[in-house]
């Protein structure tokens, strides 16, 4: 009905309803706008902007818009700014709760003059009132650059969150999704991700190798699992990554039908399941070493192609069945150790198709010849690891890598097992440090010229000092020596900030009443202090307010 009225029809009931919308108090002008909307269409924001444009005045035919009248001027935001400096600048929410604190002090020692109704407004300010009024100094202060929401909060914010208690024994197809780093001791530069996917029903681990962290590549490896699980997917559960809370990988699982869940942040226990295989799958085959490269990425692709059949089918792993608490005391039960092949077998909601076609690969599987690959894998990343560090190491292509023989790898299986014999994709183990007698040293006849030149000059390098020391004895320093000389100056600095801090506890007495632990102070004390000692220092704090700020005591300039 509403639909059916004309332009000029709504104008008119608009021009007639306007003057009893002027004169209307705010309980009226919403009634009147619920009877606008109902008759014209309108939607609410429309109708009151409609109404407000016929209150506008018009002068010599011209429609003069309605100012506003500022509460807050410049004495109110520069009151603002001292109070936000003087609180170290903290936000606005912070910072409206501590105004009645710092206000009184401020005023006090006159470091800020406010009349009655200017201390009125600053009391009664809000906090996003202060936000706003300080917006334009943040900026400033921030060297002109305006701090933006994440781009991937959004996004975050939209998808659920599932603890690990949420799972309540899924069926088969719902996994655990998470990415695992090898970049080495540093993760500086662009390095290879494993993406893991785990089967909370079964076990069932995939890993695949991504060059890069990108959500296309995400997108693209969860496409290729897919047809890897033996059965379809129905959910993921992410971390909070940014390369999975994007607007690439949760839209794509969405139009896929997949339950798109997250975990907690900081809360590795959410994913206890992919946290699990992270360590007792990726890591056990890749070790810690860093990798980069399309080309160690295909090998990878190999070892992973071996490892999840030799895993899946032939590594039995244990499941948690119950836990529960007795005081400090947890207890956990287990099931019987089995493979994710077993389980799926046992799973009532696997079809019996996806059965017998895993009956069927299981029996064309030999898990010596899996292994033996794996192994012959982990040995040509071990020497990419070792060349990268200076090793002489030959490296084939992964083209013409050929895996050796099951029978002649059967062979060699516990014949050369040795004391300390890590794989190869693994660190190195470390040496115990064998502790020396020290023993005279080169620089000893020239630790007092060494202090010397630091005094004089605190700055000096290893580097410049051994220049120094070649200068004058050309045939005792070189370049070899600079290690020394770094261990002297790491000594002979941490000496002299020893002495420092003695000299400043021997010379610097005890600090004056209410300089550090605040005993100076007369004011009100916060709510928590006891009721009587709160009144007697208010009633202290009130008068000695009223002798400072008389005329006769104002401060001077």
């Amino acid at each position: 009905m509403a639909g059916k009225i004309s332009m000029g029809a709504r104008r008119e009931v608009v021009s007639v309803v306007a003057e009893r919308y002027r004169s209307a108090r705010r309980a009226g002008k919403g009634r009147i706008l619920d009877e606008l909307c109902a008759t014209t269409g309108w939607h609410r924001k429309h109708a009151g902007r409609a109404l407000r444009q016929r209150e506008t005045v018009t002068v010599l035919g011209q429609e003069a818009p309605r100012a506003r009248r500022r509460r807050y001027g410049a004495t109110i935001k520069d009151a603002l700014m001292a109070l936000w400096e003087a609180s170290d600048r903290v936000c606005g929410k912070r910072l409206k709760v501590m105004i009645p604190t710092l206000l009184p002090p401020l005023e006090q020692h006159g470091r800020l003059k406010l009349d009655k109704t200017d201390r009125d407004l600053v009391l009664a300010i809000s906090a996003a009132t202060i936000d706003r009024v300080l917006g334009d100094v943040k900026v400033a202060a921030s060297g002109g650059k305006r701090r933006r929401a994440g781009f991937y909060s959004a996004i975050r914010r939209e998808v659920p969150i599932r603890t690990f208690n949420d799972w309540n024994s899924p069926p088969p197809g719902f996994c655990e999704v998470d990415m695992v780093a090898h970049g080495g001791t540093s993760v500086a530069g662009s390095f290879i991700q494993t993406l893991t996917m785990v089967d909370v029903a079964t076990g069932w681990t995939e890993c695949l190798p991504l060059v890069t962290r990108d959500g296309s590549l995400v997108v693209e490896a969860m496409k290729h699992v897919q047809s890897l699980f033996p059965w379809l997917l129905r959910g993921v559960d992410f971390d909070n990554d940014s390369a999975f809370m994007n607007d690439v990988v949760v839209p794509w699982c969405r139009e896929q039908k997949l339950e798109v869940t997250r975990s907690r942040a900081y809360k590795k226990n959410d994913q206890a399941f992919v946290e699990q295989k992270n360590g007792a799958v990726v890591r056990r085959l890749m070790g810690y070493g860093r990798f980069d490269g399309a080309d160690t990425a295909r090998v990878m692709s190999r070892l992973y192609a071996a490892a999840r059949l030799y895993i899946n089918f032939f590594q039995p792993s244990f499941k948690l069945k119950e836990k529960r608490r007795e005081g400090a005391k947890v207890i956990k039960r287990y099931h019987a150790p089995s493979t994710p092949y077993e389980r799926a077998l046992t799973h009532p909601k696997v079809p019996a198709d996806v059965k017998q076609r895993l009956r069927g690969q299981y029996r064309t599987l030999d898990p010596v010849a899996l292994l033996a690959e794996i192994r012959a894998t982990q040995e040509e990343l071990g020497n990419r690891v070792d060349r990268r560090a200076g090793k002489n190491t030959t490296l084939q292509p992964a083209q013409s890598q050929v895996p050796p023989e099951a029978v002649d790898f059967a062979k060699t299986l516990g014949a050369t097992v040795k004391a300390d014999d890590p794989r190869a994709t693994h660190r190195r183990p470390k040496r115990r440090y064998k502790t020396r007698v020290r023993m005279p040293s080169k620089l000893d006849p020239h630790v007092g010229t060494i202090e010397a030149w630091l005094a004089a000059e605190p700055q000096l390098t290893a580097i410049a000092i051994v220049g120094r020391l070649s200068e004058k004895h050309p045939n005792q320093f070189g370049t070899k020596q600079h290690s020394i000389v770094q261990r002297l100056l790491k000594v002979l600095r941490r000496n002299a900030a020893e002495k420092l801090i003695a000299q400043e506890r021997a010379t610097t007495g005890a600090p004056g009443p209410g300089a550090v632990d605040g005993s100076g102070y007369g004011g009100p004390d916060p709510p928590t202090a006891p009721a009587v000692e709160r009144a007697w220092k208010a009633a202290r704090f009130n008068r000695s307010v009223e002798v400072t700020s008389s005329p006769s005591m104002a401060p001077s300039g």
